[in-house]
């Protein structure tokens, strides 16, 4: 007998949460209502990763390049800050370095007239480079190896620009 009344007691105890919980989400705010919000509306929104390069705006200002996308595994680095550092050369011979960590990594990016790029010591990087009246040019840079990509593997010798970078170890 007092089981049964353990079954009853806990039976009407969720029928009222349940009562409440319909009650107070059947009146919508968004309606013009009063009524206080819900729990789940008074939440934040849930953060989603876009995965777009931080200050990218200021970047772009201060070295006239384009950093877009990538997953934090290929970062803007300062040349002199370590060796290793995988290192894209441009037709005004100006030099941008990237640090390169984790097993693999991607990072899609602008940086116009490229002609040569520098591995990193510890990975081989996949990199895309597009002219506008050519097909993508796909080239493998070796660890630590000076690579030609874009303009001087072009018979016309057109300006390339760097979109996009994979790494691997």
């Amino acid at each position: 007998m007092n089981l049964l009344r353990r079954i009853i007691a806990t039976g009407a105890a969720a029928a009222a949460c349940a009562a409440a919980v319909i009650a107070t989400t059947a009146s919508s705010p968004a309606g013009g209502s009063d009524a206080p919000l819900t729990v789940a509306e008074a939440q934040p929104g849930s953060v989603v990763e876009h995965f777009d390069y931080p200050d990218a705006a200021k970047i772009k200002e201060e070295k006239g390049i384009t950093l877009k996308r990538g997953d934090g595994r290929i970062t803007l680095a300062d040349c002199s800050s370590a060796a290793g550092l995988l290192e894209v050369w441009s037709r005004d011979d100006s030099r941008v370095c990237f640090r390169t960590t984790g097993t693999s990594g991607y990072l899609t990016l602008e940086i116009p007239s490229v002609h040569t790029i520098k591995g990193s010591a510890d990975h081989t990087a996949e990199v895309t480079l597009t002219e506008p009246t050519a097909q993508p040019q796909e080239v493998t840079v070796p660890k630590g190896k000076w690579t030609p990509v874009g303009e001087p593997l072009d018979p016309q010798r057109r300006e390339y620009t760097l979109v996009e970078i994979r790494t691997s170890k």
